[in-house]
């Protein structure tokens, strides 16, 4: 038998470098830290993408501005004069109307994600509850405040263009101020308690039909207190009420006690920071 012969001996072969690993994709995309800012953008893509929000503001423009010339032509086509009173309080009624327009439109910017559970997708893209309330409430109050403002601005130029000459008061500048600006903040306000109402209710019906409470139910009760011991509670439901304290912007409150001039702004501004600071509270503690 033959014995085959070793095969020559080779010396292993190098193997060639690697080329060094890249990752697959690299985003054009920067990476930031997110901020503020990012969910003030977010909340506004949301609420000018739904149509709640349209119908509500049309709906308000028409009330403000429909309801604010009707009552000027009503009367400057009757002839009547209004003997000294302010010319420009005849917004109070639509303005009260439309009140409930930006009351429905800030429970629905908060109460409505929870309704359709939008509201996990936006704590998850957003884990910091604080900031998605406060971009909330941004967004909506510079928007309520603006179609407010220009829609007052442009019903008290009407009304003081058509009203000059039937014995009105001419406004002077601290009541144009206030019948427009005033009003507006103080509308906005309202709206942005609604917003702070609805986060703790989380029910949209339930949130508007408390709202619709606090801003009538006090005038309401009022009118029907007729007994003599309840005078006290009825003269403080009336000048504290919702209509009342909006009506001391036109200067025609008819209560001599109640609150006056900016007033009503400074009561509001205290009431909703203490709901909002709760409704702060309830969303940092309490699960979705």
């Amino acid at each position: 038998m033959t014995i085959p012969a070793p095969a020559p001996f080779q010396p292993p072969q190098q193997q060639p470098p690697r080329p060094p690993q890249t990752p697959y994709y690299v985003s054009p995309i920067p990476v930031t830290d997110a901020h503020i800012g990012h969910a003030i953008a977010s909340e506004w893509t949301k609420i000018k993408s739904v149509r709640s929000t349209v119908w509500t503001l049309g709906v308000l423009i028409v009330l403000v501005f429909g309801i604010g010339l009707l009552s000027t032509v009503a009367i400057r086509s009757s002839g009547s004069t209004m003997n000294g009173t302010p010319v420009l309080s005849m917004g109070f009624f639509g303005v009260l109307l439309g009140s409930m327009c930006v009351v429905t439109l800030g429970v629905l910017t908060v109460a409505s994600e929870y309704g359709t559970g939008m509201i996990r997708t936006t704590l998850t893209a957003c884990p910091s509850r604080a900031r998605v309330l406060t971009a909330k409430a941004i967004v909506f109050f510079l928007l309520a405040f603006v179609i407010l403002l220009v829609t007052t601005s442009l019903v008290a130029m009407f009304q003081y263009a058509m009203l000059k000459g039937t014995g009105a008061g001419a406004p002077d500048g601290g009541q144009w101020i206030r019948a427009t600006f005033g009003v507006s903040l103080y509308v906005a306000l309202l709206g942005l308690l609604s917003l702070a109402v609805g986060s703790l209710i989380r029910h949209s019906a339930g949130a508007i039909t408390v709202m619709l409470g606090v801003v009538l139910l006090p005038l309401v009760l009022a009118l029907f207190m007729f007994a003599r011991s309840l005078s006290g509670l009825r003269d403080k439901l009336f000048e504290y009420s919702i209509p009342n304290q909006l009506s001391a912007f036109y200067s025609t409150s008819v209560s001599s006690t109640g609150p006056s001039g900016w007033q009503p702004l400074w009561i509001l501004l205290g009431v909703t920071a203490v709901v909002y600071a709760g409704a702060l509270a309830v969303l940092s503690n309490r699960d979705v």
